[in-house]
């Protein structure tokens, strides 16, 4: 097995929470239309909405307001007050700026990492949310590169380990999301390191892949540095 040179880590609800946050805007916006739909079927239509608008607003914040706002226009048959549509807004900027609260090990991790390896964030959203988010998180240092894409595919991450002078095989992609972060890395060559969450977006949901010797489960990421030299030897 080649060995490996290049630590890719995931962003949100990887390093940081992040869905915790949408759970909670939603459950706010949830309660001023509960005179019009319950939460599970709000739920549903949010969630169809947000299916159907990937392509048009992609990943992040900005998003999931326009598709909630989509959603209270369809739920009340247009006659969402204007007081609505300004919370929802209101909801949406509050996000925009609220604190980087790091998960569990991930600062200890990356740092312990950079020491031996080139070590990336690749993430996807808004470019400025996210930028935001990596300036506060105090890693932006650490980190030999940011790589900030529309979407995790096979081939952005190709392109991601070429242009870091690195060939998948010794590549390694961290994350929580078994369908962005674990499945196109492995199909492109590279490691795919699972860490649960305990929330995931239902978009984000997908089966683990079959047996392979590149995909890796652990429960945090303080089990990073201990998988990582199990496969290349003592560090």
């Amino acid at each position: 097995m080649q060995a490996l040179t290049l630590i890719a880590f995931d962003a949100d609800d990887t390093l940081w929470q992040n869905e915790t946050q949408f759970r909670m805007t939603q459950s706010r916006i949830e309660s001023l239309l509960a005179d019009f739909t319950d939460p599970a079927q709000l739920h549903d239509r949010l969630l169809a909405a947000e299916r159907r608008n990937l392509g048009h607003y992609g990943f992040g914040v900005k998003g999931f307001m326009l598709s909630m706002i989509e959603t209270a226009i369809e739920v009340t048959e247009g006659r969402v007050e204007a007081r609505i549509i300004a919370e929802i807004l209101a909801a949406g900027r509050e996000m925009l700026q609220l604190p980087v609260d790091l998960l569990p090990h991930a600062e200890a991790t990356v740092r312990t990492m950079a020491q031996t390896h080139q070590v990336i964030v690749i993430t996807k959203g808004d470019l400025l949310d996210q930028e935001r988010k990596i300036a506060q998180s105090g890693l932006g240092e650490v980190f030999h590169g940011v790589e900030i894409v529309s979407n995790k595919t096979e081939a952005a991450y190709s392109a991601i380990f070429t242009r870091h002078g690195h060939r998948p095989e010794s590549c390694m992609m961290v994350g929580n999301s078994m369908k962005s972060d674990v499945l196109p890395a492995l199909v492109a060559g590279a490691h795919g390191v699972h860490v649960p969450h305990g929330l995931t977006w239902e978009l984000e949901r997908a089966n683990p892949p079959p047996p392979s010797p590149r995909f890796h489960t652990i429960t945090d990421l303080s089990a990073l540095p201990d998988l990582v030299n199990n496969l290349n030897g003592p560090l």
